[in-house]
């Protein structure tokens, strides 16, 4: 099983916009940068993120994008949906008459690691990072 590389740099970014300062905002350009990727690409990545209602865009000379709901609300599940979609990883390719016993194993095992990526939150990782910063900066 492999995310593709939008989900690695949504949740880069999401834990950059987290990481902010509250209700502060930044641009395309910086989040690009800060990954080391061309702003067009990453713009397609905030537009699924903005349309799954986990980030804002504000316009003009000091907009920007932030987080738009509570960083305690948002699970590393919440960003693979908004990339990857919804559909299962395994579907049953072969027609059976009671149903596949392969697939219900798939699908059990595909319901259980989407049952922990649902409670682990975002900004658990933020708060690592910060217990990281302290611990450098107190040796």
């Amino acid at each position: 099983m492999k995310y593709s590389n939008a989900t690695n740099y949504a949740l880069h970014t999401m834990v950059y916009l987290i990481w902010l300062p509250k209700a502060s905002t930044v641009g395309v350009q910086e989040l690009a940068e800060f990954q080391k990727l061309s702003p067009t690409y990453l713009s397609k990545i905030l537009t699924k993120l903005t349309k799954a209602g986990l980030i804002e865009s504000t316009p003009g000379a000091k907009g920007g994008y932030k987080i738009s709901k509570s960083p305690k609300e948002i699970s590393f599940l919440d960003v693979i949906i908004a990339i990857e979609g919804e559909s299962n990883l395994f579907n049953c390719s072969i027609h059976h008459n009671e149903g596949c016993l392969i697939e219900k194993v798939m699908r059990e095992s595909e319901d259980n690691m989407k049952e922990e990526l649902s409670n682990r939150l975002l900004i658990d990782i933020v708060e690592k990072m910060e217990l990281q910063k302290q611990a450098k900066e107190s040796n």
